[in-house]
């Protein structure tokens, strides 16, 4: 049965549509079967494994709504063992059309009975919010990854989204679990970035990954390329390390 990990923060540019697209590809390359949904109406995770988002007919939008199921939403891409479940903008209708639905916090979990037998892990790409589709997410999900990135304000809002998945494992998900707390776009030159480690390290002790994901620029270049780092340059730093957060999530989930 499949592991769901939803990738959240409501905070913008931290990273989690890089980390989805990432630590897809490169559980993929490990021979894990992987499924991508892209549950953000910007459709970054979308276009950015190559899928002309203008061309997508079946997705989230219509996953959530119950009108179409996974199974013909699926749209293979180039990463070996993903498949990717895209976006529309249409995605933003979503929030105000479920408002009024009874258990509107249950559609994604519901949709995904079908198709989670079919795959190692289920990653959930999460729009930068804690509405409804976020709400969704998480209710579907086994457990969650936060990406933090090493600034200034990067604590900021976790304090936020740390109460939410409480109210959520009380009201929707006893079973949500953290998967970890990933500190993204680090650079070592900065005394900053080192300072913001250490105090995350400090406060959340074992819910930090020990991989850290390091500010390179093959990272920022691989989607306009519609391609995932280990596809664009499996030997860039960005690709190293996620490879080594996947398989920090593999053993951590073999246990």
């Amino acid at each position: 049965m499949g592991k769901i990990i939803a990738i959240a923060n409501q905070k913008g540019g931290v990273g989690k549509t890089t980390t989805s697209i990432n630590l897809a590809a490169s559980l993929g390359v490990l021979e894990k079967k992987v499924l991508l949904i892209d549950a953000d109406p910007q459709a970054n995770a979308t276009s950015g494994l190559g899928i002309d988002v203008e061309t997508v007919e079946i997705g989230t939008y219509q996953i959530l709504e119950h009108s179409h199921t996974p199974s013909e939403a699926i749209i293979k891409c180039s990463s070996p063992n993903v498949d990717v479940i895209p976006a529309h903008i249409d995605l933003v209708a979503i929030e105000i059309e479920l408002v009024d639905k009874e258990n509107r916090e249950y559609m994604l979990k519901k949709a995904l009975e079908s198709v989670k037998d079919q795959y190692d892990y289920i990653l959930i790409d999460c729009a930068p919010s804690l509405g409804l589709l976020t709400l969704n997410a998480l209710t579907a999900a086994d457990s969650v990854v936060i990406p933090i990135q090493c600034e200034y304000f990067a604590l900021e809002g976790l304090g936020k989204l740390l109460n939410t998945i409480k109210s959520i494992q009380k009201i929707h998900n006893p079973d949500l679990d953290i998967e970890g707390l990933l500190l993204t776009m680090f650079d070592s030159r900065l005394r900053l970035s080192n300072q913001v480690v250490e105090e995350v390290q400090k406060h959340f002790n074992d819910m930090v990954f020990e991989t850290v994901i390091q500010r390179n620029v093959k990272l920022s270049e691989a989607p306009s390329f519609g391609e995932s780092i280990i596809n664009y340059d499996a030997t860039s730093k960005g690709a190293v390390n996620y490879i080594h957060l996947a398989q920090e999530i593999i053993k951590k989930n073999s246990k």
